[in-house]
């Protein structure tokens, strides 16, 4: 039987959160899975031209991943791969095609994995859950990575809370971003990345979004990737004078993302940011998003939708 997997893009990091918080939004990528005789990967539209459309496909060698979890082979199937996350921008398209691929591998084999062991099997792909987990389960996610396993804790977004994101027309690959940032930082810029990560997400769990522009700083990851990103530091420390109400680099970049109040008009802040990008000779787009909730989601065809 047929079936259909939708997993959402994410931001992650948030600022001090490097590696740890991250949240979902809607824009997706969507398998369509049909069980048949012979193995095929059919990728499409344009964001996908130039992929693999043989079983070294990203999505595909993610779905292997399940199987090899579960210890059973993978059932042939016709796997069509679309997506609206656009790639290297920041916006967890690589986790969302691979919680994609480990959930549809996981739904091919009848669902023999829970949902922790599908987040451990994909935390561990990408090296760190800040997108995978809120690709997952949606939401705002706190999420670690030990020897023990991928521990999380999901929050539902504060009330009134919107996303704004620039999504400029170049991009960043993710081992770019982080080439650059140092090996060692000292005691005084640990203290306060986790002192404001902790903020941070206490902020979140509480609702106090008075809070998010003051716990959003962070010195282990932003200041060092600015010169990748032309205007994120005017973003950064701007911001907050046309609306937003705390500002971030999202994920590797070079997309930024700023936190708005759905109350209140985003029309200020998109002049704004439009404006930086012109000081920048760059150009790309300005979307409003809310967060999104749901995560990953199965379809299948004749019996309504699955989480």
């Amino acid at each position: 039987m047929t079936f259909t997997v939708r997993a959402p893009a994410s931001s992650a990091n948030l600022g001090p959160g490097f590696d740890s918080l991250g949240l979902s939004v809607p824009l997706f990528t969507t398998l369509r899975v049909t069980p048949q005789a012979v193995t095929e990967v059919v990728p499409l539209g344009p964001e996908l031209e130039g992929t693999p459309a043989d079983e070294s496909n990203y999505v595909y060698r993610a779905m292997e991943l399940a199987a090899k979890r579960a210890g059973r082979p993978l059932p042939p199937a016709r796997v069509e791969i679309g997506t609206e996350v656009p790639l290297a921008r920041g916006l967890g398209s690589s986790a969302a095609a691979l919680v994609a691929g480990i959930v549809a591998g996981n739904e091919l084999l009848g669902r023999p994995l829970e949902s922790e062991a599908l987040l451990d099997v994909a935390a561990r792909e990408e090296g760190h859950p800040d997108n995978v987990a809120p690709a997952l389960f949606g939401g705002i996610v706190v999420a670690t990575l030990d020897k023990l396993g991928t521990h999380y804790v999901r929050l539902d977004p504060p009330a009134h809370l919107g996303v704004t994101v620039l999504i400029p027309d170049f991009e960043l690959s993710t081992s770019k971003a982080r080439a650059v940032l140092p090996k060692e930082y000292t005691r005084a810029d640990a203290v306060h990345a986790l002192s404001h990560a902790a903020l941070l997400a206490a902020a979140f769990a509480q609702g106090r979004l008075d809070l998010l522009r003051h716990a959003m700083q962070d010195y282990i990851h932003q200041i060092w990737r600015a010169p990748l990103v032309p205007g994120l530091s005017d973003i950064l420390e701007e911001a907050h004078r046309y609306g937003a109400l705390g500002a971030a680099l999202s994920g590797a970049g070079p997309t930024v993302l700023c936190f708005h109040d759905t109350r209140a008009s985003t029309e200020r802040l998109h002049r704004y940011l439009h404006g930086v990008m012109n000081k920048n000779g760059l150009t790309g787009r300005v979307l409003d998003l809310p967060i999104d909730t749901a995560g990953t989601v199965v379809e299948r065809t004749c019996q309504g939708r699955e989480n």
